[in-house]
């Protein structure tokens, strides 16, 4: 209650985040294909979604703007973001498309498909840029928007509108940074990696700090191979590149050529979906504090750690002292099964 009072008086949140919501509905059985789950658990999903919750959890005031169905599962998502302390005034309900749902299947150590029911559109496709609060957009000390938001209209001209609010006239006092998490989706792009090139890189021209997995840095830069993406990043405008390389760990590339290698953390996996959201949440929490970047990409990648040693998204981002319990070598617990690997956030699994 104390972060979100402050949130509203000095007029700022220190996350607010841009993109997806939805329902995630997760087997409760593990191996077992969709033909031939029998139960499944609900929770809120969204990587934007997801993300603002993670920060909540570290502790930060958090926002998210998206757009739900006119549906019971709309108002579900708005429930659960009251509940995990996000405000939600900029989650709002719109007539037509029903709020998106998305199963996955549980292959662990490393499998996990998902299957997105978000067409012909979803709701959070339908922001228009005169929905925005820019101003606020323009205050939050962290904005994090994503490529999804990126990939129809008219969510892509209310994406470029609130970079460019963030960017205007140097950008307003108090902004931290502005993150393009890349979220590279081929199933919400029929053009492939060629239509997505052009607003990518008109978005990076806005951001400060880029994020994403080793495929999805490919398909921004053309670029091939982490450290060659990590430059690539960096050449289109942004201050720090933050690479998820799975197993490998994570690298991280400030502009004035400080460079951080992340080892991944040893947990036993159980869905490794919502463990790059985690990292996002937790990426945030480290450029807030001003931490440097080994620090912040360490702690991130513990955040996520933690996440793929759990069943869900929302409800599995962790608090602060089980982050810092991880990173002082302590076990992540049970988690329930699957198999003790090397984890480094940032895996996607894509849908038909």
């Amino acid at each position: 209650m104390a972060v979100e009072q402050r949130a509203r008086e000095d007029g700022a949140f220190d996350v607010v985040t841009m993109g997806r919501i939805g329902v995630d509905l997760y087997p409760l059985q593990t191996g077992v294909g969709l033909a031939d789950v029998q139960t499944f658990g609900k929770f809120l999903g969204g990587s934007a979604a997801n993300v603002a919750v993670a920060a909540a959890r570290l502790g930060r005031s958090a926002a998210v703007i998206t757009r739900t169905g006119e549906d019971p599962f709309g108002a579900y998502c708005r429930r659960e973001l009251r509940g995990y302390g996000v405000d939600d005034r900029w989650a709002g309900p719109v007539a037509g498309p029903p709020t998106p749902v998305t199963f996955c299947e549980l292959f662990p150590p490393d499998r996990f498909p998902l299957y997105f029911y978000r067409r012909p559109t979803a709701p959070d496709l339908l922001i228009r840029p005169g929905d925005l609060d820019l101003a606020a957009v323009r205050a939050a000390r962290v904005f994090w928007m994503t490529g999804t938001g990126l990939c129809q209209q008219p969510s892509r001209a209310a994406t470029l509108a609130a970079l460019a609010a963030r960017s205007a006239d140097g950008g307003a006092p108090g902004q931290v940074a502005t993150v393009f998490d890349l979220d590279w989706r081929p199933g919400f792009w029929p053009g492939g990696a060629a239509e997505a090139r052009s607003p990518y890189r008109e978005a990076l021209a806005h951001a400060t700090v880029a994020v994403g997995n080793v495929a999805e840095c490919e398909v921004a830069t053309g670029a091939r191979g982490a450290h060659a993406c990590a430059q690539a990043l960096l050449a289109a405008g942004v201050t720090l590149a933050v690479v998820k390389r799975g197993p490998d760990g994570v690298l991280a590339a400030h502009r004035d050529g400080r460079t951080a290698e992340v080892a991944p953390h040893r947990v036993r996996v159980v869905n490794g979906l919502g463990a790059g959201d985690a990292f996002g949440g937790a990426l945030c929490h480290g450029l807030l504090a001003g931490w440097d970047p080994y620090r912040t990409a360490r702690y991130a990648n513990a955040a996520g750690a933690l996440v793929a040693s759990r069943l869900a998204c929302s409800p599995a981002m962790p608090f602060p002292h089980e982050v810092e319990a991880l990173l002082r070598g302590e076990r992540a617990g049970p988690g329930g099964p699957g198999e003790r690997v090397p984890h480094a956030a940032g895996r996607r699994e894509d849908g038909p």
